[in-house]
């Protein structure tokens, strides 16, 4: 009865007031500044990316970075150390398969060790009860 009574206060269909569509505003201001403004704040070609670092210059070109300055470390110097690190990758992967396999056997003649004391110890118990 109660239920019934607040039905009318209510009412009986639920039809939610749409909301007005948002108007898109572009969260970057440049379109703002004028075409001077916006080179001068850009540059007239941004081109790749470039950084410095430890003094030398490096720019982003075909998907790797390259080092323009050509300062302490060659081009050379750099394929070598990269051809290096993989040859390292490689032994250090051969290492960490041969230890797992290593401590697989071990973990095997530890299990074999036991089971033959154990076979011992039942042999001079069934022995000491013949006797």
């Amino acid at each position: 009865d109660f239920k019934k009574s607040l039905m009318p206060l209510f009412g009986n269909t639920f039809s939610p007031k749409k909301t007005p569509p948002r108007k898109s505003a572009s969260l970057s201001s440049l379109h703002t500044l004028d075409r001077s403004t916006r080179e001068i704040e850009l540059g007239l070609e941004s081109g790749p990316p470039a950084m410095n670092l430890g003094g030398q210059s490096w720019k982003f070109e075909d998907g790797q970075w390259i080092s323009e300055s050509g300062g302490n470390t060659s081009t050379k110097e750099v394929q070598r150390l990269k051809k290096r690190n993989q040859q390292l990758e490689e032994e250090n992967n051969l290492l960490k398969s041969k230890i797992e396999v290593l401590m697989d056997m071990l973990t095997e003649t530890t299990v074999e060790y036991h089971l033959m004391e154990k076979e011992i110890e039942d042999m001079k118990t069934q022995h000491r009860r013949k006797k």
